[in-house]
């Protein structure tokens, strides 16, 4: 039950700042307007129609909010029966289901964080996408963890 509770209140506190700083940019950000936080770092207001990095814009919307329905299913799945990882699989969860609102509500995920360093640029990302990321590495660092 405590698990439980952990998990929730994770996946509720990523999914609300992913939705209030996404709010944040669209109404104070213009498209394509670039605020330099750091040399390295801007905020910016890009409406992501593709998936990961803009990529397979041309799929269409619907794919993208099927692959993300499946996708919160399966970690569903495996927040139910796996005993390790429950804290990474709360914010991949997290973050699934923020650029999943952004999906079904708008019918593209609003991306903000624009991060480079020298000739390195990193395509414009959010706070869901920084959940997933989290997450991921934190799951593939408990499951080498468990191994040994």
């Amino acid at each position: 039950m405590k698990r439980f509770l952990y998990v929730i209140f994770i996946v509720l506190f990523i999914v609300a700042l992913d939705q209030i700083t996404k709010y944040l940019i669209t109404i104070y950000v213009k498209s394509f307007e670039s605020i330099k936080l750091f040399t390295f770092l801007h905020i910016v207001s890009v409406k992501n129609t593709g998936g990961a990095f803009g990529i397979l814009k041309e799929m269409g919307n619907s794919l993208f909010i099927m692959v993300s329905l499946v996708a919160i299913m399966f970690i569903m799945w495996l927040l139910i029966h796996s005993k390790e990882s429950y804290f990474g699989l709360s914010f991949i969860l997290g973050g699934a289901i923020g650029n999943l609102i952004d999906r079904l509500l708008y019918g593209w995920v609003v991306d903000f964080i624009d991060f480079s360093i020298g000739r390195f640029h990193w395509p414009a990302f959010n706070v869901a996408d920084s959940a997933i990321t989290i997450g991921v590495i934190m799951v593939l660092l408990s499951l080498k963890l468990h191994k040994k």
